[in-house]
């Protein structure tokens, strides 16, 4: 046992045996790396996280404001320089929805796919925006397949209704009528107050009756 070994012994069997080098060095190795892991998340990743959390509000404050332009651009710098920080991703997450109201929506579908936060809600918004820019652009089967996609994932009395009815409008626009009926039963059936404020019935009806 190596314990039990003197100092010279030790080093010896350093010096004669590759394995006992070779996982000397894969361990120190190691550690080396999760030391600088460590000290990268202390004093850069996470100040810098929480520098990019008070930069993109300026931008989001236009963009609340309507005002798309101004808004793009004090969001261009935010995004790219904080990718990868919260602040960052939310900053290009509301930049995509700038271009979404300028009209150009493949821009914005790219943004969107760059989008990456821990959030649930914002990155479930963020694919929302996307099925309505592929909505806009007509790619009614590809838009409905996502707006589903929302609505499964998080179970609640809003966005899951609201996303199922987006998914039954793009389904009614391919013919598409036996899962648009599917999805405005789904609202009747699991969202009463959603459906009885958004006439739900009557879109059922106008479904079912053309399968």
């Amino acid at each position: 046992m190596l314990e039990n070994l003197s100092r010279e012994e030790l080093k010896n069997q350093f010096k004669t045996n590759k394995t006992l080098r070779l996982v000397t060095m894969i361990i120190g190795s190691a550690a080396i790396l999760a030391l600088g892991y460590f000290i990268y998340l202390q004093f850069i990743w996470y100040p810098t996280n929480e520098e990019s959390k008070d930069k993109y509000w300026p931008g989001l404050n236009l963009a609340v404001a309507d005002s798309t332009d101004a808004a793009l651009t004090a969001l261009k710098p935010v995004k790219e320089k904080y990718d990868g920080y919260i602040g960052g991703e939310i900053a290009q997450f509301v930049y995509a929805r700038q271009l979404m109201n300028k009209g150009e929506y493949k821009k914005a579908i790219e943004d969107l796919e760059g989008v990456d936060v821990e959030d649930t809600y914002v990155a479930l918004m963020a694919i929302g925006l996307k099925a309505d820019c592929l909505s806009e652009m007509e790619k009614y089967t590809e838009a409905a397949n996502l707006y589903l996609e929302v609505a499964n994932t998080i179970d609640n009395d809003f966005t899951t209704p609201f996303y199922l009815k987006k998914a039954a409008l793009c389904a009614e626009e391919v013919k598409d009528f036996k899962m648009a009926a599917k999805s405005y039963k789904r609202i009747k059936d699991m969202y009463p107050q959603f459906a009885n404020s958004n006439s739900i019935d009557k879109f059922y009806a106008r479904a079912k009756s053309q399968i």
